[in-house]
């Protein structure tokens, strides 16, 4: 660990990782914060993504092997107060471990390189534990890439980063990306595109999902609009067989792709 333990939570150094809770932040600086063990782990695992690293006495002591590759690294480690640790984290109980990470999404030309078989979009996703969860589910499933229109979540919101487990280091993710332009070089690279609707015409059981795929996944509230609808190859829902009016948007999402990673895995 390197000097004096951080005390103060006004320091320059806390209050310019501490302006990464913001997204205009976020984008104006392009650095993120990923915290707790598992994310700091995963960060660390790409080179060059973490730029300094927050640690309590605690957390060194609790998990020294991350504090040891951060080190070996080069990367700063900072022994950080619980009191300049609460002062970071955007959770009610601090896990002792904070990094500040350089933003790690890639172009959509770039996520869809080589041959992708599964793909996940969210379009107009606004909840950010919905969106780290589905980021989780694909990176799960074994998913090429994830992309994020334009109208979706910030995916380097702390509740997001959180909910992916690691996940949004894992898989290529875009962000940004106009929904008809995404559709549209999906189907250039040759996936067939289904809208995940309860609405839908046909249900999973219906539909072969040995080909390549990319799903589309909507709002929480509001599912999918007509328009988004009206460039999909198809409209699948997930059938009930029970009495449940409905699945939410992330338990969806997950049945979608496991259904389809199964049913590649098969041929």
């Amino acid at each position: 660990m390197a000097g004096s333990e951080l005390t103060n939570v006004k320091s320059p150094r806390v209050k310019a990782a501490r302006r990464l809770t913001k997204r205009a932040f976020r984008e104006q600086d392009r650095k993120f914060l990923a915290e707790g063990p598992q994310a700091v782990r995963e960060a660390l695992r790409l080179d060059g993504v973490t730029v300094e690293l927050f640690a309590t006495a605690e957390a060194e002591s609790r998990h020294p092997e991350i504090v040891a590759e951060a080190v070996a690294q080069d990367v700063p480690v900072h022994r950080a107060s619980g009191e300049v640790m609460a002062e970071l984290s955007q959770t009610v109980t601090p896990q002792g471990l904070l990094a500040v990470c350089r933003l790690v999404h890639v172009p959509l030309e770039e996520a869809l390189t080589g041959q992708p078989r599964l793909v996940a979009m969210l379009a107009h996703v606004r909840d950010p534990g919905n969106a780290g969860t589905v980021m989780r589910a694909a990176d799960a499933a074994g998913a090429d890439s994830v992309i994020l229109t334009d109208a979706s979540v910030d995916p380097y919101n702390g509740k997001c980063v959180r909910a992916s487990a690691g996940s949004l280091f894992h898989l290529p993710v875009v962000t940004g990306a106009p929904v008809s332009d995404a559709v549209r070089r999906l189907k250039e690279r040759g996936l067939r595109v289904l809208a995940a609707d309860g609405a839908g015409k046909h249900t999973l059981d219906d539909v072969d999902l040995s080909g390549p795929t990319a799903w589309i996944f909507g709002n929480e509230a509001w599912g999918l609009p007509e328009e988004i609808l009206a460039q999909a190859d198809d409209v699948v829902r997930v059938p009930i067989y029970g009495r449940a009016e409905s699945l939410n948007l992330a338990t969806a999402a997950a049945v979608c792709l496991y259904a389809s990673a199964r049913a590649q895995r098969a041929t």
